[in-house]
């Protein structure tokens, strides 16, 4: 007999109200009754490693492990070493510590985030409340990004596509993409008011939940640049509970 149970795998963070946004929004995940649900982590979070949900999950009698990956791009190194570790793939890209998982039970990976309308509208969300005239205004879309070649064209895939979905929604002039790794947010802004003075841009973050990054390192790479920032994540939002609703429905249609 087939039981699903969906392990969330997040980074995680030292941060409590960065995990405890991530747990709001897996706790908002509607599934069929039965179907346990657990949070699990990277890193960080003790006690709520990705072993222990596998563990949790598997004593509960689960034969199938949903897995959803709430990363916001297929670039993560992290989903490779990830993948490793649950036996999805035989040999990671890049060397990882990263130990193979004690797992039993059948292991159906989702997909990251990367340019799903919905994330797309979630970030437009966050940013119109910035936008005084669309057609003189860019949206610059900054992810973590990635140094090895690659990660680092998967990424770029994700966010141009991204940054083209939240252009159209808003009816912006411009959209354009940059990576904190390599550093390119200045750089951007930069050439864009060479070539497009008129322009204003609103960065948008893509970051799962707000925290060192958002509020640190993006501002300080935009030292001295023209631009307008909430620094608003993607969370919270009822959006990325939805998301991940969708990331599961298809195991889960026959329940």
């Amino acid at each position: 007999m087939v039981k699903y149970g969906i392990l969330v795998i997040s980074h995680g963070s030292r941060s409590a109200d960065w995990v405890r946004l991530v747990d709001e929004a897996v706790a908002a995940v509607t599934v069929p009754e039965g179907v346990p649900v657990y949070c699990s982590f990277l890193e960080l979070v003790e006690g709520r490693l990705i072993q222990d949900g596998i563990t949790s999950l598997e004593a509960e009698g689960v034969t199938d492990l949903i897995v959803v990956p709430l990363f916001v791009s297929s670039g993560s190194t992290h989903l490779d070493e990830i993948s490793y570790a649950l036996g999805v793939i035989q040999q990671p890209k890049l060397p990882t510590d990263l130990e193979p998982f004690s797992v039993r039970a059948r292991v159906h990976l989702t997909s990251p985030i990367d340019d799903d309308p919905d994330i797309a509208a979630i970030i437009y969300e966050k940013i119109k409340r910035l936008s005084q005239d669309p057609l003189r205004e860019l949206v610059l879309v900054i992810g973590h990004g990635s140094a090895e070649a690659e990660f680092h064209s998967l990424w770029q895939r994700g966010l141009d596509s991204l940054a083209a979905r939240v252009r159209e929604l808003g009816g912006f002039a411009e959209a354009d993409t940059a990576m904190l790794l390599p550093d390119q947010a200045a750089q951007r802004v930069a050439s864009w008011a060479e070539h497009r003075p008129e322009l204003a841009v609103l960065v948008a973050p893509l970051f799962l939940s707000e925290g060192y990054f958002t509020r640190q390192v993006i501002p300080s790479r935009l030292q001295g640049c023209d631009y307008r920032y909430t620094g608003e994540a993607l969370l919270p939002h009822p959006g990325i509970a939805r998301w991940m609703e969708r990331q599961v429905r298809p195991f889960l249609l026959h329940i």
